[in-house]
């Protein structure tokens, strides 16, 4: 029987700002939300906040959101660790250009494959007992090839012999082996992945990935994402959604 994993996101870095002490301006709120505001009001040198709607840092990043000028939020950014994911989502995740990645290797780390099983698959007994099968099918033929390739490779370097064995062995792994992997963006970037990936026409583990990495971004940089949605659907799902223009 396979391991199974769960989906976990942590933050692990965000923008640290601190505003020119010779600038007559200050915001409601702190990190990349604040540096965001401060870019766009560099733009004009608006640092009295003429107008009453965009005199908070939320205000004004609506007001950001909702004509399109999105390019002032790039210049913040957060880190992600995410875990508990399919290689296939992963897969998904680094088509993604706008975003940084470092993954975990599977050629170097040494460990039994866990495997994600998909949402239409988990909780039924008739397909999550199939998937179990194929996946330990999976992982024994796996182990039986990490043996076999060490013994023909016999006369090779020892850790190149087994690192050579583990990469020709994972080749049979199914996309649906959990991965880890860090991940950097700006705030324009994750609310792209967030708006493309998050509506209910979305891969479902993609869509579940985008709903928690917007939760996770909300508790640091609230204000850059106030304007997404989060809607539960009869079926349990839950999506993300902006009612607010957001590119232009």
């Amino acid at each position: 029987m396979s391991d199974q994993t769960t989906l976990r996101v942590d933050v692990i870095a965000t923008t640290r700002f601190s505003a020119p002490a010779d600038v007559p301006w200050s915001t409601d709120a702190d990190g990349g939300q604040a540096l965001a505001e401060f870019a766009g009001r560099a733009c004009y040198r608006s640092w009295d906040k003429p107008k009453a709607a965009t005199a908070t840092n939320a205000g004004y990043l609506r007001h950001v959101i909702e004509v399109g000028h999105l390019s002032v939020l790039e210049h913040a950014q957060v880190t992600l660790y995410i875990r508990g994911v399919s290689r296939s989502v992963t897969h998904e995740l680094i088509r993604h250009r706008h975003l940084s990645y470092s993954q975990l290797s599977q050629r170097h780390v040494i460990d039994d494959p866990a495997f994600v099983v998909p949402q239409p698959v988990n909780g039924d007994d008739e397909l999550g007992g199939l998937f179990e099968r194929a996946a330990a099918t999976a992982r024994a033929a796996y182990d039986e090839l990490i043996e076999g390739i060490g013994q023909r490779l016999a006369g090779s370097e020892g850790a190149t012999r087994s690192k050579r064995a583990r990469q020709a062995a994972q080749a049979l792994l199914p996309a649906a082996r959990a991965t880890e992997i860090v991940v950097t963006g700006n705030l324009r970037a994750w609310r792209q992945l967030i708006a493309t990936h998050g509506s209910d026409h979305a891969d479902d583990e993609l869509r579940e990935l985008a709903v928690a990495c917007l939760q996770r971004l909300r508790e640091v940089e609230p204000n850059a994402f106030a304007d997404f949605l989060l809607t539960d659907l009869p079926d349990g799902r839950r999506i993300a959604s902006s009612a607010l223009v957001t590119e232009g």
